[in-house]
């Protein structure tokens, strides 16, 4: 067998293996984690492992995975194959130069074969080659692993196989069935030399073997098959029937060979996973025939807070207590030195104003029977406190709103560069956002996200191992189950999303894509993986992305520029109907995170020479961050509209996440000796999370930080929580049978600056969910060019379509969108994109509007014009919000 080939390793292994051969060209080959029959070709080049997909196709040639369009080469051996790829120049970061031999373990008491023991990969995580092949989620089998011969020369196949006949004579006293007896001699005699001389090809598949023991396995198929159909009665009883659970029968006839061998497996697979879980099921459903043992929800505590109260009308302050009874539905005021106490009943509370200058400062508006309605104004010891205090209200009013669907979600961004290394058992101060920053209150800390969103680079494990890994952690910290929405990877960057097991029906339309940005966009280890769904009616996007490293200041920061750009327009996310628009338009929210490796434009003290003053250690020491983000790449990059257009982030106010020295965040290793002198690595926010939403959506950021107590990379994690407003799936409530006039949306004018220097026509598109199909403008009635470069177009009444949205209803129109691209009429192009929102245009009389446009997340002019939103005086019932339960106002 080629000694490059280490059969079904972990890729954990594999890339420990060609870290100690350390060579630039190295190389092996190992099975596919979660295809069956395919190959990973594990690459070193620059001190990073790069994985190759290998694909058998329907007659069994391989070949490897290349990008859509280009050519394919096929082999029939994989020594064909790898031959090929040791010469230069065919399309690999390197060519295969220095083969990685197996570790042999010469096993005790046999001298007459050489063997070798291999790691094996039982709980079968999903690698860095598996991507694009299986839907996410798709679970694979572990296949238990002997130990592998060598391939000996043909002179001494015959020998070995007369030595195996003659152990397997010395065996027959034992009670094994003598058909069985049989089928095993005859492979030994005749096909154990075709297997070897299969092998000898580069064909690693033991095919006969497989024949022979599905064959003789074949009684054992009945078996299995009353036993799973006894063991899917007894579940049934504690389950749904349409349990994950129950294996789904084959249709069909008997099976041979390899595929009855493969069936055979994953039935004992199935009886595992049964018996292991019967108990479990049993002791889960058991509670409820005992109502003194039954196993409750969690429950949300009540919590207290301490405050000063200031009457308004009174102008009295003193100090009181504040107690949020979530699941009572009740807030309990106490004076400190009274034994009186308020109740306030949710329905009760109209409204919380919260002020744009004093961040601790909170107005109580409620309902107190027989009286004007009451305000009261209170002083919490810091905003966190205040903002703890607002999460638990919004939380109870929502436990007792009897809505069928939620207005909003709570939501968790997290971004984590792991360095390659494992992470930690403990993870619960980066999932509940504790540590530096802007952080939780720790009243809040133990409430589950509805929705966790978790993008890694550099990750080690498995796709399985690192989503069994996250939904460990998240109940240990919650004591909530949450289910996988997806999980999309390339290389060792990975987004996983998560949701509350109450939401996974209002999940929908689930898109994964990922972009290559290293050489050509092919190969390398920088990326980005991307996911896209529906929450109900509200569109979401998620971008994680590992741009290019380095630090020196002009040429990196233009190629990460590159990359974005890049992402933005390869990434294939979201409705397939707004592909003319790109990723940053497609989206009511999206959010992009991750290594997006911009630095600071400041010098780093080292002695007296070299590097001088102004010291970025100096300023991270007096936490002096505002004079560090004044000379962020990304900031400044933003500033000038190149990278991240309209993007929002919340403020920084935690160290710099890189470049820690591994094992504790005390100190930075800026510094790497090398044989061409020291590498700089300036302590950076290289991992950042950021977010675009539609114009007059509700989003607010709860939290942005890194945990301190996470150590084994370089990098910090990072989170970021969000509240974010919803909408439901509208039906209306018009009788069908009912003629009643309808909404209508229209235009008097539009006036669009775009850069162009041709003198061609224009037109409008306007793509809406709240419209059947797109519309289309006629051409622009005035065209003028008073700035060189630019054209001023002008659209009047007469030229623009009106809309009738499909549903008429105020509720409904107040959470709808218009995109408008405006392209020339000779090539159909775009010039400009933007999004408007009909929130603020509805009414009798038209609102003017103005907004940027962009194209491929660049500027490249704007647009205005005066429209409105009639909507008949019966279809203008609405209700409010929870989210505008909480209103802002600016202090007295």
């Amino acid at each position: 067998m080629a000694p490059w080939y280490h059969w079904d390793i972990s890729r954990v292994r594999a890339e420990d293996l060609l870290a100690k051969a350390g060579k630039d060209g190295s190389f092996l080959v190992r099975d596919s984690e979660s295809v069956p029959g395919a190959y990973a070709l594990c690459l070193l080049f620059q001190r990073q492992v790069h994985t190759y997909r290998i694909l058998p196709d329907e007659e069994g040639l391989l070949a490897v995975q290349t990008t859509q369009g280009a050519q394919i080469k096929c082999f029939q051996t994989l020594n064909d194959l790898i031959a090929t790829y040791q010469q230069p120049h065919k399309g690999l970061v390197t060519p295969l130069l220095f083969p990685v031999r197996q570790e042999e373990t010469p096993e005790e008491g046999s001298d007459d074969l050489k063997t070798r023991t291999y790691d094996t990969a039982l709980s079968c995580p999903n690698g860095d080659d598996e991507k694009a092949v299986l839907s996410p989620g798709h679970a694979c089998s572990s296949l238990p692993v002997a130990s592998t011969f060598y391939v000996p020369s043909q002179a001494s196949r015959a020998q070995i196989s007369q030595l195996l006949q003659q152990r397997l004579q010395e065996q027959s006293s034992l009670s094994s069935p003598s058909e069985f007896l049989g089928l095993l001699s005859e492979y030994l005699k005749t096909n154990l030399q075709l297997d070897l001389e299969t092998m000898k090809s580069g064909t690693p598949k033991l095919w006969h073997l497989n024949k022979a023991l599905g064959v003789a396995c074949k009684g054992l198929h009945s078996e299995l098959d009353f036993t799973l159909s006894s063991l899917e009665t007894l579940v049934k009883v504690f389950d749904h029937p349409n349990s994950p659970m129950a294996p789904q029968k084959k249709q069909g006839g008997s099976l041979t060979g390899d595929s009855s061998l493969e069936n055979l497996i994953s039935k004992i697979s199935t009886l595992n996973n049964l018996l292991s879980s019967l108990e479990k099921k049993v002791k889960a459903y058991s509670p409820q025939f005992q109502p003194s043992m039954m196993v409750r929800p969690k429950t949300i505590p009540v919590q207290n807070f301490e405050s000063k109260v200031h009457k308004v009308k009174l102008g009295k302050s003193q100090r009181a207590s504040l107690t949020v009874d979530v699941e009572g539905g009740k807030v309990i005021l106490k004076k400190l030195n009274s034994s009186v106490e308020e109740l306030i009943s949710h329905e009760k509370i109209l409204q919380l104003i919260k002020y744009q200058n004093s961040q601790n400062k909170l107005r109580f508006v409620f309902d107190k029977e027989g009286q004007k309605n009451q305000q009261r104004d209170f002083i919490f010891e810091n905003a966190r406190k205040k903002e703890g205090f607002c999460q638990l209200l919004q939380l109870m009013r929502m436990k007792h709103s009897n809505l069928d669907e939620p207005d909003m979600i709570s939501l968790y961004i997290g971004t984590w560069n792991m360095g390659g290394a494992l992470p930690p058992k403990n993870i619960a101060s980066w999932l509940q956002s504790k540590g530096l920053g802007k952080t939780q209150d720790e009243t809040t800390t133990s409430i589950p996200q509805d929705v966790y969103v978790i993008g890694s680079q550099e990750n080690p494990l498995g796709d399985r191992e690192w989503t069994e890994f996250l939904r460990a952690a998240i109940k240990s910290v919650t004591e909530t189950d949450v289910k996988l929405v997806a999980i999309q990877s390339l290389w060792n960057i990975k987004l996983t999303v998560l949701v509350k097991v109450e939401h996974e029906n209002r999940i929908s339309h689930v898109n994964t894509s990922s972009v290559k940005t290293g050489i050509a966009n092919t190969l390398g280890n920088k990326g980005a993986v991307g996911m896209s769904f529906l929450f109900n009616g509200t569109s979401f996007g998620f971008v994680n992305c590992h741009l290019t490293s380095g630090t020196e200041k002009t040429h990196r920061t233009i190629l990460r520029n590159q990359n974005y750009h890049d992402i933005i327009r390869s990434l294939l996310l979201g409705d397939k109907q707004l592909s003319a628009f790109d990723t940053t338009l497609r989206f009511t929210h999206l959010f992009w995170f991750g290594d997006l490796n911009y630095r600071l434009d400041m010098d780093v003290q080292w002695g007296e020479e070299v590097f001088h003053c102004p010291d970025i250690l100096n300023h991270i020491h007096k936490k002096d961050f505002e004079t560090l983000l004044s000379v962020d790449q990304l900031n400044l990059e933003k500033e000038k509209n190149k990278v991240f257009l309209r993007f929002n982030e919340e403020e920084i106010n935690f160290p710099p996440t890189y470049r820690y020295e591994r094992g504790s965040r005390d100190s930075y290793m800026w510094q790497k000796v090398k044989a061409t002198g020291v590498r700089v690595n300036v302590p950076s926010w290289c991992d950042r999370i950021l977010w675009k939403s539609y114009p007059e959506t509700h989003i607010v950021c709860n939290s942005y930080g890194c945990p301190d107590d996470i150590v084994t990379s370089d990098h910090s994690p990072v989170f970021a929580t969000f509240e974010v407003g919803v909408t439901s799936q509208f039906v209306s409530n018009k009788d069908p049978g009912c003629r009643s006039e309808e909404a209508l949306i229209e235009f008097e004018t539009i006036e669009a600056i775009v850069k162009a220097c041709s003198r061609a026509k224009f037109f409008i598109e306007f793509h809406s969910s709240c419209l059947e199909d797109f519309k289309k403008s006629w051409e622009n009635n005035s065209q003028s060019s008073d700035i060189p470069g630019f054209l001023k177009l002008g659209w009047s009444a007469t030229q623009l379509p009106m809309l009738n949205p499909i549903l008429s209803e105020m509720e409904y129109l107040l959470d709808q969108h218009l995109l408008l691209t405006v392209k020339s009429v000779d090539g159909y192009e775009s010039y400009g994109e933007c999004c408007v929102a009909l929130k603020s245009m509805i009414g009798c009389t038209a609102q003017q509007f103005e907004m940027f446009l962009s194209h491929r997340g660049e500027e490249t002019g704007s647009v205005r014009g005066w429209m409105k939103v009639r909507i008949p005086k019966e279809r203008r019932n609405t209700r409010e919000r929870l989210y505008e339960w909480i209103s802002f106002e600016k202090d007295e």
